[in-house]
């Protein structure tokens, strides 16, 4: 393979809007002992992005090539780990955080940390799965550790996971219901599987007890700490809340006392994946129900690289509509 001694990529010098993201021309990486250099062909934005842009990540330093997962194919591998010309997924182990990431047409990264994937999907639809498909089976079947013919809420369900851990706990014979603040994406998280739509008000409880009135089996927490301790409240007896996301924007309660917010006999636990999580997610499983159809993922929208201020824009504000996708 060809390989250029410069690439751009969006280099961030200090926190602030999207604006602070600029396309540069650096050197390209020399992959380290142990390491692949990856030609990126697609990659997903991801809200612990926006987080670190906005300055939310007091141990990310500046600057930095933001990105905590990629698609592509194996541009070197001097281990000889992988074959060049591999198409290859990568996600977390300190990617756009300790070390320069995925916002680039190339990136370094450990071999450990490297899935291969054969697909005929395209690289725009591929690039939207592997942190999207990590997290929303990590939280449900690591931390929640769902069943078939259990119920789920799925708070925050019109996020890119939310929409996924529908699709995925659907096919595994659950019930689902999911939430929503706008009455008319009901659609989208139904096409996704969901049986249930509610209307994200901040307090759901009743709502949700309406229809499982003694409440259900597990709760997929994406929107945060704004809405947690209603979610609790949400949960059968024995039952499970997994935090996942922080859509909500709140990164932590002012005042949380457990015994008055934890109601009895139900579980809290969080999920955040790294790469030992990543590396045991079936995705090559999963990319083959994709492709035939049996697990519909969606796609908002995808951006090329030059236009990354405004698919972050697009992430901030919430207009996507499923996962944000960027070509380098």
């Amino acid at each position: 393979m060809n390989i250029p001694t410069h690439m751009n990529a969006v280099v961030i010098r200090e926190a602030g809007g999207p604006d602070m993201l600029k396309v540069e021309k650096v050197p390209l990486p020399q992959p380290a002992e142990g390491h692949v250099l990856i030609k990126v062909k697609a990659f997903g934005l991801n809200r612990s992005e926006l987080f670190t842009r906005q300055g939310h990540s007091p141990n990310v330093e500046f600057p930095r090539v933001l990105g905590i997962e990629a698609t592509g194919i194996i541009a070197a591998a001097p281990d000889g780990t992988f074959e060049v010309g591999t198409p290859v997924a990568t996600a977390m182990g300190g990617m756009g955080r300790q070390y320069d990431g995925s916002y680039a047409e190339y990136v370094q990264v450990p071999a450990g940390q490297v899935m291969p994937i054969k697909t005929e999907l395209d690289w725009q639809t591929v690039g939207a799965l592997p942190e999207m498909l990590q997290t929303a089976w990590g939280s449900l079947y690591h931390a929640l550790k769902l069943e078939p013919g259990q119920s789920l809420l799925v708070r925050g369900g019109t996020t890119s996971v939310g929409l996924a851990a529908i699709a995925i706990a659907k096919k595994r014979g659950v019930t689902v219901l999911a939430t929503t603040r706008k009455m008319d994406r009901a659609q989208l998280l139904t096409d996704a599987g969901a049986d249930h739509v509610v209307e994200e008000t901040g307090s759901i409880a009743n709502a949700v007890k309406a229809v499982f009135p003694q409440g259900v089996d597990k709760v997929l927490e994406l929107v945060g700490t704004t809405t947690l301790e209603d979610s609790l409240q949400c949960a059968a007896t024995g039952g499970s809340v997994c935090m996942t996301g922080m859509v909500g924007g709140s990164w932590s309660f002012k005042d949380f006392s457990p015994m008055a917010s934890i109601p009895h006999a139900v579980n809290l636990t969080t999920y955040s994946g790294g790469p030992v999580d990543f590396m045991r997610t079936p995705l090559q499983a999963l990319l083959e129900q994709v492709e035939k159809g049996e697990l519909p993922v969606t796609v908002g929208k995808v951006f090329k690289l030059d236009d990354i201020v405004e698919a972050h824009a697009c992430m901030e504000e919430n207009r996507a509509g499923g996962k944000i996708v960027v070509l380098p």
